[in-house]
């Protein structure tokens, strides 16, 4: 047996502990267990530095440091650099129903100081000692479990190390979670998705897939190219079909090849032939980009658990920009009743077919709704992402924070009844915003009384509050009892942060700029 499979075999069996341990903690929350948490973002990392304040990202998943509530947790959070104090303080203090300083017992943070751009776990499991060191205090490992942000052979190879399963999927069924997997799960679900074809790798396979939907699609004005493991729509391309194409086949391809000049980036750093390599590297997808007078972008969040149940977690209404319009810069909470259960129901069928081929944890299916006039709306399904998405963070903020739960019709009410509803993004950001410390920032947060109040269950919850000092970007969640609540939550902590910054209009961040043309609630 090869190193690789005593490896994965040694992970199965590890796997099986999950079952136990899942039943024990939910229904005894006072029951002993220790939870490793590692917030490591194991994507392509060229693709990832395109993400402006991506090292501040692993501080996304302190929401998670909420388990303390239960009082028989223990949690170690591992991160590449260190995390301000205040900052940890900050999210201890939200907890209710424990005293912050008996969760701050109970937690440890773990510093690699290392900000090479590369994966955290990598990091970790070249360091012998440090793995060590996560073992011995992990104790019991019978009653551990490991909390990653995506699932890739590395976090297969930490679990092996530790000893402990990993509470996500097995990587070997991470294609599911690429654009062309997800194009294949949709059609086994019999759930519908825009035309096209994926598993492509050449520029001569690009322009093959463009050509046949010219022929699926008569009149098609535009396609979009997406490289497989694209992160936050970074990945995608749009392309413009050339008017009046040659009939002879030689010419149309011609003509098709040479429209790709022209492809439209959402990421800012990428170029045609660096994207082409890339798209041969990871592989990709060419597809019909849809349009209609009106389009929206939900999605569903699911989740598997060891037991293998699923449930439907949440749904959003992700807001897109950027140049190309497919940059996801923020959601609101839940998405509209006009679709919400149609894509529930697909994407309940997405999830059963992921059941049956043994996936685990958490997982969302995006959707296209789009709307001609005097007809319904109509879903499509874009692609799974198969780990946890920015759409994971603030529900289970809301969730921990409230004790609510969803209900049949996927509203979210709190355990005294009241209905809640939020909006969110990791990117509200200007560059006077630059040079502010956690300090002075929760000092700016609590003199304008910004903060998330238990007494109302309303307020704003603030993450990557690293972020600010550098890269002049934070993300906030804005809790209200009415949709228009919670935009007006988000404006104002706007107009604070530039009236504490002195941030003139021209200095405003690139997201308060697109929001400010966005047609929404709040206006």
């Amino acid at each position: 047996m090869s190193t690789k499979q005593a490896e994965e075999t040694e992970f199965r069996e590890l796997q099986q502990r999950l079952p136990e341990l899942w039943t024990e903690f939910h229904e005894r929350p006072s029951a002993s267990h220790t939870c490793i948490i590692v917030p490591s973002l194991s994507f392509d990392q060229e693709e990832l530095g395109k993400v402006a304040g991506v090292p501040f990202y692993e501080e996304r998943l302190l929401f998670f440091l909420m388990r303390l509530r239960r009082p028989g947790a223990r949690i170690m959070y591992v991160t590449s650099q260190p995390v301000d104090p205040d900052i940890v303080h900050y999210y201890l203090t939200l907890l209710t129903g424990v005293p912050a300083n008996h969760a701050e017992r109970r937690l440890t943070m773990l510093c690699l100081y290392d900000a090479t751009p590369r994966a955290l776990t990598e990091k970790i499991l070249e360091r012998p000692r440090v793995v060590q060191r996560i073992r011995d205090w992990a104790g019991e490992r019978a009653r551990a479990y490991l909390t990653c942000f995506n699932s890739t052979p590395l976090e297969r190879q930490l679990a092996v190390d530790l000893g402990i399963p990993l509470l996500g999927v097995d990587p070997d069924l991470s294609w599911i979670g690429t654009k062309s997997g997800g194009r294949s799960v949709f059609r086994d679900a019999g759930v519908p998705c825009a035309s096209g074809r994926e598993r492509l790798r050449t520029e001569s396979e690009v322009v093959d897939a463009l050509d046949a939907l010219t022929a699926d699609r008569p009149g098609i004005r535009r396609a979009v190219v997406k490289l497989n493991a694209g992160f936050s729509g970074e990945g995608n391309a749009l392309y413009t079909f050339p008017q009046d194409l040659p009939q002879q086949n030689g010419k149309r391809k011609a003509a098709l090849a040479s429209a790709l000049d022209d492809l439209k980036f959402a990421a800012e750093g990428h170029r045609k032939d660096a994207f082409l390599a890339k798209f041969s590297e990871m592989g990709g997808v060419v597809e019909e980009f849809l349009e209609a007078p009106e389009v929206e972008s939900p999605s569903v969040q699911l989740r598997i658990n060891p037991r293998r149940e699923l449930t439907v977690v949440s749904t959003h209404d992700q807001v897109l920009g950027g140049d190309s319009g497919q940059v996801y810069l923020g959601c609101r909470f839940p998405a509209s009743p006009d679709y919400r259960a149609d894509i529930i129901e697909k994407a309940l069928r997405v999830g059963e077919v992921l059941v049956e081929q043994g996936a685990l944890g958490r997982f969302s299916v995006d959707f296209l709704a789009v709307r001609h006039p005097e007809q319904d709306w109509k879903c499509w399904a874009v692609e799974i992402n198969l780990r946890m998405t920015g759409t994971t963070f603030p529900f289970v903020a809301l969730q921990f924070l409230t004790g609510g739960s969803l209900d049949a019709d996927g509203e979210f009410r709190s355990q005294r009844g009241v209905p809640k509803y939020y909006f969110a993004t990791d990117t509200l950001s200007a560059p006077a915003y630059r040079g502010l410390l956690p300090q002075d920032f929760l000092e700016i947060v609590i003199h304008h009384g910004l903060h998330f109040r238990p007494s109302t269950e309303t307020g704003v919850l603030f993450h990557m509050i690293g972020a600010l000092s550098q890269y002049g970007k934070i993300g906030v969640i804005c809790v209200g009892d009415t949709p228009e609540e919670a935009d007006e939550l988000h404006r104002r902590t706007r107009e604070v942060l530039d009236a504490e910054t002195s941030a003139t209009s021209g200095g405003r961040g690139r997201l308060t700029s697109l929001f400010d043309d966005l047609p929404h609630a709040m206006d």
